[in-house]
């Protein structure tokens, strides 16, 4: 999260917890020392991308895509792979290599890419640019299935299942992130959401490609993961 984003979170989370009259000077220090300096997405894809090669290397896994702006890449840029931050570690002419370590392996649906999947992307948030999303970070919280897929005449419902946590939720008309792209909640339950997707999301990135059943990268809304840790250091939730 960039220094100029950082201070507004911080605030936010200070006036909600000031006006539950829990705030406390601990909490705020924790806050604090959790942000820190770090690339920042909008959920707002770009394009999407292909992949064109597989290669294991120990326990990585090398990814070689293309995509419609691969000639304006840098070796060490990030970008968001269905949500996953990966770095951009090798270009060629039409080409580019990331690199997922066996963590994110184990934390997202990179495992179940083959050669030709097709990726969402984004690049970083640029300092002049529009929020247009909400804020990401890139850091896949867990994968989620596909549970239900409805055609509503051009319009897409979906409803997406995850394994049971305190630590993340989401709450109807708040904002999450599916693949890396930036949605809003129409339902929320316990373990479950559902969320409504407008004919041009589901052309542009790699929705129309769902199916029931399908593992989804998933990242809940930062500001609430945020507000669910200080809740629970302060025994409000178990």
């Amino acid at each position: 999260m960039t220094n100029a984003i950082a201070p507004i979170v911080v605030e936010i989370l200070f006036l909600f917890f000031e006006k539950e009259k829990i705030a406390t000077e601990s909490g705020i220090k924790l806050l604090k020392k959790s942000i820190k300096k770090k690339r920042m997405f909008t959920g707002i894809i770009e394009a999407t991308g292909k992949v064109e090669k597989i290669d294991k290397n120990e326990s990585n896994i090398d990814f070689v895509l293309s995509c419609p702006f691969t000639q304006e890449l840098k070796i060490d840029q990030s970008l968001a792979h269905n949500g996953c931050c990966l770095t951009v570690v090798e270009i060629n002419s039409d080409s580019y290599k990331v690199t997922a370590i066996n963590e994110t392996l184990e934390k997202t649906n990179l495992n179940f890419w083959n050669v030709g999947t097709e990726v969402n992307l984004e690049r970083c948030l640029k300092f002049e640019g529009r929020l247009d999303g909400h804020i990401v970070q890139g850091h896949v919280d867990k994968t989620g299935v596909v549970e239900s897929i409805e055609d509503q005449n051009g319009s897409y419902f979906i409803t997406i299942s995850y394994e049971e946590t305190t630590e993340y939720t989401t709450v109807p008309q708040g904002s999450v992130t599916v693949n890396g792209t930036s949605l809003t909640v129409a339902e929320s339950d316990t373990n479950r959401f559902s969320v409504a997707i407008i004919p041009y999301t589901w052309e542009f990135t790699n929705m129309k490609h769902l199916k029931i059943g399908d593992v989804v990268n998933l990242e809940f809304d930062i500001i609430g993961k945020y507000v669910a840790k200080l809740l629970k250091k302060q025994n409000a939730i178990k």
